[in-house]
């Protein structure tokens, strides 16, 4: 029972650290578009490319079942809604 305890622990705590790079990485990604943060900068370039490589796979995944808005881009509030569900059946049914 405590190595599932455990288990469920981990996955939370990665789940939970998975929807804070999605957020900064949305948070980025506005910063960069309405040009207040420069991509040539190598810090900024070196955080976005690995949360790039991070979260934009499953955001695509998301964007190929949701249907297009425009210019608007709702996968990543998909994203961390499926994110707090999943964080609420390991609270609830401890996985």
């Amino acid at each position: 029972m405590f190595f599932v305890d455990f288990f469920a622990y981990i996955l939370f705590q990665l789940l939970q650290f998975y929807k804070y790079a999605v957020i900064i990485y949305v948070i980025i990604s506005m910063l960069v578009s309405f040009n207040i943060i420069n991509t040539n900068n190598k810090i900024i370039s070196i955080i976005m490319d690995f949360l790039f490589r991070l979260i934009e796979p499953l955001l695509r995944a998301i964007r190929k079942v949701i249907p297009s808005f425009g210019a608007i881009d709702i996968s990543p509030v998909i994203l961390i809604i499926l994110i707090e569900a999943f964080q609420y059946i390991i609270t609830k049914y401890g996985f």
